[in-house]
């Protein structure tokens, strides 16, 4: 669960949460997703405070966690990492079911950003739309 301050897991069905904030570089934000075949990978979009609404420092970043939140990587190849003042809104992530699990997530720019490999790697396949409010990331037959 990602709430304004802090990560936070769970691993009794909500009975009790910790968090798992670690080494983000703020535990302010709004989106969180799960890899569709590995739970110990979460992905989050962190910003920098309740008043500043855009990645820390103007890098626009993915931070990934392959261990349920115990450390985080950031994941940045193909992103903006100078002067990005955007934000990613609480439903504007989202995972597709392909073997490899595609991440997706908008921005309040008008960017959506696709990772076909669990998020090594980004490209913008959307520019120039309004504000992103939502991202949903559907698997064909």
């Amino acid at each position: 669960m990602q709430k304004h301050w802090d990560v936070m897991r769970s691993d009794d069905n909500g009975e009790t949460w910790n968090e798992i904030s670690g080494n983000l570089p703020s535990d302010f934000g709004f989106p969180i997703a799960v890899h569709a075949h590995d739970p110990e990978t979460i992905y989050v979009v962190p910003i920098t405070s309740d008043s500043e609404h855009y990645p820390p420092g103007g890098q626009l970043r993915v931070y990934r966690s392959r261990t349920g939140g115990n450390d985080w990587e950031p994941l940045s190849s193909g992103l903006p990492q100078a002067d990005c003042y955007v934000n990613v809104l609480r439903d504007a992530m989202a995972v597709d079911l392909l073997d490899h699990c595609g991440v997706y997530f908008g921005t309040t720019g008008g960017q959506v950003y696709a990772s076909r490999d669990a998020g090594d790697s980004w490209i913008p396949i959307v520019r120039d739309l309004p504000r992103v409010l939502s991202v949903e990331a559907q698997t064909l037959p």
